[in-house]
């Protein structure tokens, strides 16, 4: 059965990226949760998709050119402002602290698309090894390089490659650079592009899955883990 994923965590019911969308997630009993992590201007690791605030939050700006302290002057309530009280643009630290304990396993997604973030790498494992997380984490992008770098640093943790594009042997690219997963988008799918990803030995794990029919297609395709914004939808069908 595919495992299922929280994408943002419980982000079809509430704000993404916030504590309350991760606790949720958890209290419905989802195998993981997918993330994404950016670094401010002065190097906190924090959990927000975008480079700018202005889609999430109350405000504008880029992450990178502001202090924590600065970000959490703004609620991170998106589509949901007014509706769950306020919800700060969280650190990783607090998540860790939240899930640590828990068989969530944690897919993060390093935010180094567009800005490369010097360091974001390093720190991002040493905090996952302060909370003896190792086990428990995929750590992914779309910029392939970063995995490359997390590879060097921590090759003991689980790492993915993510791609929305149709690439020809994307299996076979991720197992020959030594990563273990393929993070495609799940329309670029097909069985025999499955297969491709499985004979390589690879695991796939696709986004962002949230219609009944999708979610019944890609499990029965073997996808090892599907990640959507409508945990509960996937419980529902696959459990």
């Amino acid at each position: 059965m595919s495992k299922i994923f929280a994408h943002r965590g419980f982000s079809g019911k509430y704000p993404e990226n916030t504590m309350l969308a991760f606790s949720k997630a958890v209290e419905i009993g989802v195998d993981g949760i997918e993330l994404d992590v950016h670094l401010t201007k002065d190097n906190v690791l924090v959990i927000i998709h975008d480079e700018d605030i202005r889609r999430t939050c109350n405000g504008q700006g880029l992450v990178r050119d502001m202090t924590y302290e600065e970000l959490s002057a703004f609620d991170a309530s998106a589509g949901f402002r007014g509706v769950y009280g306020v919800n700060k643009i969280p650190t990783l630290r607090e998540y860790f602290e939240l899930v640590k304990d828990t068989d969530v396993i944690t897919n993060i997604e390093l935010k180094t698309g567009i800005f490369e973030y010097p360091t974001i790498e390093q720190k991002t494992i040493d905090m996952i090894r302060e909370f003896h997380l190792e086990e428990k984490i995929i750590l992914s992008s779309f910029n392939h390089y970063t995995i490359l770098r997390c590879a060097q640093i921590a090759p003991e943790i689980k790492r993915g490659f993510l791609c929305e594009s149709w690439l020809i042997n994307y299996g076979k690219y991720t197992a020959e650079n030594n990563v273990q997963c393929c993070h495609p988008l799940h329309l670029s799918l097909s069985q025999a592009v499955v297969d491709e990803m499985h004979t390589a030995g690879c695991e796939i794990n696709t986004w962002t899955v949230n219609e009944y029919e999708d979610i019944e297609r890609l499990s029965a395709m073997g996808v090892d883990a599907l990640i959507g914004n409508f945990p509960d939808r996937m419980i529902e069908k696959l459990r």
